[in-house]
């Protein structure tokens, strides 16, 4: 369980270097945590309540603004775990450019320390 929020512990961390573990496992914490959150949004709209549709969108937006620190975080020390810029998150915000960003989350980090830091230790 410790896995799925390491990023969360790390939060505002932009240096060092993220393996494709603790990356991906951040990424399936954000998903469910995502699914839990639109249960009661999915019931509240079958049940017409708009008031506690709005309720589940505000946690929802709270949810997005809490994460989004650590979503860059985690995936700029992945970057610098395939010794790369952290820099080059920024091609996110280009068409296709979040693209590249995804090939890099897939490549495994270099086998040697590199100019981020030593190799980051496997979960156990």
């Amino acid at each position: 369980m410790d896995q799925l929020i390491l990023p969360l512990k790390r939060y505002a961390q932009f240096d060092g270097r993220a393996n494709r573990r603790e990356y991906w496992m951040f990424q399936l914490f954000l998903v469910l945590a995502t699914f839990v959150l639109m249960i009661p949004f999915v019931i509240a709209a079958l049940m017409e309540s708009q008031g506690l549709m709005i309720a589940m969108g505000v946690l929802f937006v709270l949810f997005w603004l809490a994460t989004i620190v650590p979503v860059i975080a985690v995936t700029v020390r992945r970057l610098h775990d395939c010794n790369q810029s952290g820099w080059l998150y920024l091609l996110s915000f280009v068409p296709f450019g979040g693209l590249v960003i995804f090939v890099f989350t897939l490549l495994p980090g270099t086998p040697e320390e590199n100019r981020f830091g030593p190799v980051p230790p496997e979960f156990g």
